[in-house]
């Protein structure tokens, strides 16, 4: 009896070896390289389904919610990309949003402090004034945001439309460069 336990205690062990040895040489080694290009073109950072919240002094500025975030190391000028679109909230240390910006698909340029926001972008300050355009650049050094394309600004009274936009991030002075139409909302009494 006590022969056939020791076999049987060494053949747990044996058995595993072979077992290993079996799943090792199963395994078929590619002699593939991945190419340095490829490596280098690879997002150092993938977040998917994130919310970021920014805060100062323990007040609330904004959060930022996205399907997808990647951070790009290697090329000539680091930068975020959101392939499936942003949306913030902005909240200015107020307890409720004052504002909000939303798009299709951003990207952030470290180097340079710019967003660029393309596809449906949206963008709602305190007043409740909403301005829609394909693109937009927010360039934070200069606390600037811009586009070159057609914008419609609409506010509680009218609705602006035109070509080529600049305006502090709060949209308070701002100013549309080729009016095409102005639609007032309310009568004059």
């Amino acid at each position: 009896m006590s022969y056939s336990g020791l076999n049987n205690k060494l053949s747990v062990p044996g058995l595993f070896t072979v077992l290993l040895i079996f799943v090792i040489s199963a395994c078929e080694r590619k002699s593939e390289n991945i190419p340095e290009a490829d490596i280098l073109t690879m997002p150092a950072i993938t977040l998917k389904n994130d919310t970021t919240v920014y805060s100062d002094s323990g007040k609330v500025e904004l959060i930022m919610s996205f399907p997808i975030m990647e951070q790009y190391d290697n090329s000539g000028k680091p930068y975020y990309e959101f392939s499936k679109g942003i949306n913030v909230q902005v909240f200015d240390g107020k307890p409720d949003p004052t504002g909000s910006v939303s798009a299709k698909y951003a990207k952030y340029t470290k180097s340079d402090d710019v967003w660029e926001l393309k596809d449906s972008v949206v963008v709602i300050n305190e007043q409740k004034d909403k301005l829609e355009t394909e693109i937009l650049y927010w360039d934070q050094q200069k606390d600037l945001i811009y586009s070159d394309r057609f914008v419609r600004l609409t506010s509680e009274d009218q609705i602006v439309m035109g070509t080529g936009f600049e305006s502090d991030p709060h949209l308070r002075k701002r100013k549309i460069k080729k009016v095409s139409a102005t639609i007032y909302l309310k009568d004059e009494e």
